[in-house]
């Protein structure tokens, strides 16, 4: 998640002086998160039997292949294919096999009762890993111009760094315990016919991946190299500016998420997700109406600060109602619908940001969808047994 945040506050100013039109900067962001999803498609629903430790071993490889790959040309269609087959993460959120594969790893060592909480915890360290990161990169990329680093070439040690990460990250997973592997008692009994390495819980997590691939589209308007790029054509923001704000955004997100399991102890899993969200939608469609940088930065801040909180929620509530052996294929699948959805609107959003007057209209966009998910999700889950069992 460092490596993430690190990258998605510099990818687009990168991608601009590397010499890409808007245009192409938009497709390359689609086809990056089009691409991710059929590798952590392809990863995520074999993990329970291929090895979960080695899927995420094979996700580690991957980064490092996309950070050398990015370094080494500037040439649009071999950034295409190198973004498409690597794990880059264009918004400074979960991109890949990780996420998946870690829910379901935690998932099978801690207790339901605890699900929640421990969810909340592992998302709280990985924004404010996430929160470093932007930092970090932006305050790397304002250096290197120090040292003598112009245009392009200012960025290549956050792409350095990224790739170093990933060389870390392959090591790391690989002393992993062997607990957090399937057992054989949690094979199902008798065989029943799975699709993507679901059976039991198959219609269930298709319904729920419809709905989260909404959401996503959604927040595709508004990534988080895209509203960097936002906040520095509107207000010439620098870099390290740019870090910073995305610092506080993601410290903000993280420490949010722990309230997460206290709330949804008491109102319902369902309830804590949608009660949450609306109103963090509402600020977001206020975000490009305030009259200035100051007000700007404050109320996206704002937003933050309570729009992950249905996050670990619904990591929770996904694990709650599959089978041990279906969950990293759930959380998998679920994934991937989220990354199918938020694969399309950063092109659309690139486009529109460099367009005078419609560069606020992804923000609208994205609050309006974002809405839309929500009632959609309360109406389809809010009494579902799903909540009993957390």
């Amino acid at each position: 998640m460092f490596a993430y945040g690190l990258l998605s506050v510099v990818l687009v100013l990168y991608l601009v002086e590397v010499g890409l039109k808007e245009w192409e900067i938009g497709l390359l962001l689609s086809l990056t998160l089009a691409g991710d999803t059929v590798i952590s498609l392809w990863l995520t629903t074999t993990a329970d039997r291929l090895g979960r430790r080695r899927t995420l071993i094979v996700g580690a490889f991957l980064m490092m292949l996309a950070g050398i790959a990015f370094i080494s040309t500037g040439s649009f269609l071999l950034l295409v294919i190198a973004a498409t087959i690597g794990v880059i993460s264009p918004s400074g959120n979960e991109i890949g096999p990780f996420l998946s594969v870690e829910q379901a790893a935690l998932s099978h060592i801690v207790s339901d009762e605890r699900r929640t909480d421990v969810f909340a915890w592992y998302n709280l360290v990985g924004s404010f890993s996430t929160a470093l990161g932007a930092l970090a990169g932006g305050l790397i990329a304002e250096a290197s111009q120090h040292f003598g680093l112009i245009g392009a070439a200012a960025y290549h040690p956050v792409l350095l760094a990224y790739a170093g990460i990933g060389v870390a990250m392959i090591g790391g997973f690989a002393l992993l315990s062997p607990a957090i592997e399937p057992r054989v008692e949690d094979e199902p009994l008798p065989p029943k016919k799975a699709i993507m390495g679901l059976h039991e819980s198959k219609w269930t997590v298709f319904k729920l991946s419809l709905l989260f691939a909404l959401d996503a589209f959604g927040g595709g308007f508004v990534i988080q190299s895209i509203i960097a790029y936002w906040f520095h054509i509107r207000f010439q923001l620098d870099p390290a500016m740019l870090g910073m704000i995305f610092l506080f955004a993601n410290l903000l997100a993280g420490v949010s998420a722990l309230a997460a399991g206290w709330l949804a102890r008491r109102i319902g899993l369902v309830n804590t997700m949608v009660f949450t969200h609306l109103p963090s939608n509402v600020l977001l469609i206020l975000v490009p109406l305030m009259p200035d940088v100051n007000w700007a930065i404050g109320l996206l801040l704002l937003r933050f600060s309570i729009s992950q909180m249905d996050v670990p929620t619904r990591q929770a509530y996904t694990m709650a109602f599959v089978h041990p052996d279906e969950r990293s294929a759930a959380a998998g699948v679920t994934a991937v619908a989220r990354s199918v959805g938020a694969s399309i609107s950063p092109m659309l959003a690139t486009v529109l940001v460099g367009s005078v007057g419609l560069m606020s209209v992804p923000f609208f966009l994205a609050g309006g969808l974002k809405i839309v998910y929500d009632l959609l999700l309360y109406r389809a889950f809010a009494r579902s047994g799903a909540e009993k069992r957390t």
